[in-house]
Parts: C-alpha cells; sequence; structure tokens
C-alpha cells in the first residue's frame, strides 16, 4: 500500500467489502478521532466521506459484497486529517465525477440523473484531492480540513 503520510501518527485499517462492515469503518474514523483529540464535528465529515466511498465501492465496483479488501488509512494533521482510501476495483477516477456532478446541480431538479450526488458531497467536504490507479488499486488521498 503505497500511503503519502506517516502512519506514525495516523492509524491504517483493511476491511472486507461488505455492507455490514459499514458501522466497523465508522467506528474506526471515530477513535482514530477521538484518541487524537479531534473535534466531534470533524469527525463526523470525516466519517460521511469514508460511508460514501465505502459503499460505492461494494456497490458499484465490487458490485456487491464480498470478501475483497477495503483499505482505509488516517493521518492526523494540525489543520486535517489526510485520508487515503483504497479498493481493489476496476479502475474509477472520482475526481471525474466531482466536477461534472457538481455542474449537473445547477440544472433544474427534474432534468437531474439520480444518483451521483454522494460523490460530490465527498467533493465539497474534502480539498487537495489526488487519485490513481497503481498496482490493481483505486488510490483515493483527500484531506478533511479540521475546524479552526
Amino acid at each position: 500500500m503505497t500511503i503519502p503520510f506517516s502512519t506514525a501518527s495516523g492509524g491504517q485499517r483493511e476491511f472486507a467489502a461488505r455492507v455490514a462492515m459499514l458501522a466497523e469503518t465508522g467506528e474506526f474514523a471515530r477513535a482514530f478521532c477521538a484518541q487524537r483529540g479531534i473535534g466531534h464535528r470533524d469527525a463526523l465529515r470525516l466519517m460521511l466521506i469514508i460511508e460514501e466511498l465505502f459503499t460505492n465501492t461494494v456497490r458499484h465496483g465490487y458490485r456487491g459484497d464480498c470478501d475483497l479488501p477495503i483499505r482505509i488509512a488516517l493521518c492526523a494533521e494540525e489543520t486535517a486529517v489526510s485520508l487515503c482510501y483504497e479498493d481493489a476495483a476496476p479502475p474509477y477516477d472520482p475526481l471525474a465525477r466531482f466536477a461534472s456532478a457538481s455542474s449537473a446541480l445547477s440544472a433544474p431538479f427534474e432534468a437531474r440523473h439520480v444518483g451521483g450526488l454522494g460523490i460530490v458531497l465527498v467533493g465539497v467536504l474534502a480539498e487537495g484531492a489526488h487519485y490513481a490507479y497503481e498496482g490493481g488499486w483505486n488510490r483515493l488521498w483527500l484531506k478533511v480540513r479540521r475546524a479552526a
């Protein structure tokens, strides 16, 4: 796993791609934040991002529950939490969806395509996003700004 930050001040876990594991991903993020004094609102934003990414991987990337891995690494920084999210699903760059899905929001409600708003939410809540497909892994790096 290629993580562009030190996990000395972070943590990492691997989860089976099962919807039933969603609560565990949230608990991992919540505990990470609690141990590092990261505020409740910041933890909720981080958990929401992870939930959206995890759910999309299970439903769309892996096409349903399976035992294939999803890796999540977190690192506490002074002003942000860095997130590295990895899955072994077919290549998919969510950053390409950020722009197109965001522009769809300006269309009249009845003309909008169903779905795709979760990834817009990720784009709004996170910054400094970078995506790569390396060695059979989708890798997404995000920063979640901490409240002042």
